[in-house]
């Protein structure tokens, strides 16, 4: 049974003051003066605010079967597969010309659970005790460890879409993401960036907000081997080199396949042209305000390219990165 929250969800402040004092505390390169928390394993910021969302989420979060929860580390391609399912869930929902992309940033269709949900700030998202009277299937996002999430997520038949990206590309665009976010904080004509080689260091190091990386991707891709029918693991490079069969994949896996009529009409190519980088970046909607009043909304479509990330690097840290990977994932059978 679903609870049913009528007042807001709240963590004491006292406890959440006193678990931060607990933890592991770590700079980086590009959160130096507001430093990382390590909390069950993984690197947040350390705000009474962040963690108090996540312990809101992980304690009171009910998953029902139907939910589907799309999983990645961030800056891995989530915006794209926000909408690529979006569009897939609700493309008999709303007249072709009508799409809610139009007129809604992906980030304001598929809700993040620990950041929008869970969070007394940002109140133009559902509230906890709404979340009844969202219509199944409901969408969701989450940047949490599998071994993070709520306990309801692993004891229902919730579905999880799990996107993991070339870490190279995942950390360049990381950079400047958060650079972005750093510029409109402390922006002038005498501010200095910090270096991409630095939070190269940073990343290596697993030392990054919701790093280890490869720890969060190994968790999912076991689950997915373990569970094929709970996790649906897709890697960014794939769904790029073949969109029309992962799409199709992803529609299975949710329980809304295309029909053989809908494959003849190409419904399949009408939303992956939809979702295109090129085309949601050419929106209005995506193009001026800000998710949160924090992140731009432009921000979120940057390149998109695989393979990218391997220019802004010496071949020495290329060569790093790639015995890194190797390392991490021997024996998993997983290649990135």
């Amino acid at each position: 049974m679903e609870k049913n929250h009528e007042e807001p969800i709240l963590v004491p402040e006292e406890e959440v003051q006193l678990l931060i004092q607990t933890l592991e505390k770590a700079s980086t390169s590009l959160i130096s003066t507001n430093k990382l928390i390590k909390y069950e394993g993984f690197w947040y910021p350390a705000s009474d605010e962040s963690l108090k969302n996540i312990l809101m989420f992980q304690r009171h979060f009910c998953a029902r079967d139907s939910d589907l929860i799309l999983a990645s580390h961030p800056k891995t391609g989530t915006t794209w597969l926000k909408s690529l399912l979006f569009a897939t869930v609700n493309r008999n929902n709303y007249p072709k010309h009508d799409n809610p992309l139009f007129k809604n940033h992906p980030h304001e269709l598929v809700y993040r659970l620990e950041n929008n949900i869970y969070d007394e700030v940002h109140n133009h998202y559902p509230r906890p005790h709404h979340l009844n009277e969202l219509p199944s299937p409901r969408l969701f996002n989450s940047h949490l460890p599998y071994s993070s999430l709520p306990e309801s997520i692993s004891t229902t038949k919730c579905r999880i879409l799990y996107l993991c990206r070339n870490p190279l590309d995942t950390l360049v665009s990381l950079y400047y993401f958060v650079l972005n976010i750093i510029k409109k904080k402390k922006g002038g004509e005498d501010f200095q960036p910090p270096s991409l080689e630095d939070f190269f260091e940073d990343f290596y190091d697993g030392r990054a907000i919701h790093g280890p990386y490869f720890d969060n991707v190994v968790e999912y891709w076991k689950l997915s081997l373990e569970q094929p029918q709970k996790v649906f693991f897709m890697k960014y490079e794939d769904l790029k080199k073949d969109s029309e069969s992962h799409v199709k994949k992803l529609a299975e896996f949710v329980g809304v396949p295309f029909t053989m009529e809908e494959e003849r009409e190409g419904v399949i190519q009408e939303i992956i042209e939809l979702c295109s980088i090129k085309k949601l970046k050419e929106l209005e909607v995506n193009k001026n305000g800000a998710i949160n009043k924090i992140f731009d909304k432009e921000s979120y479509f940057r390149k998109g390219n695989v393979g990218d990330g391997i220019h802004y690097f010496t071949p020495n840290m290329v060569e790093r990165m790639n015995k890194l990977t190797q390392q991490k994932l021997q024996g998993t059978g997983l290649s990135l």
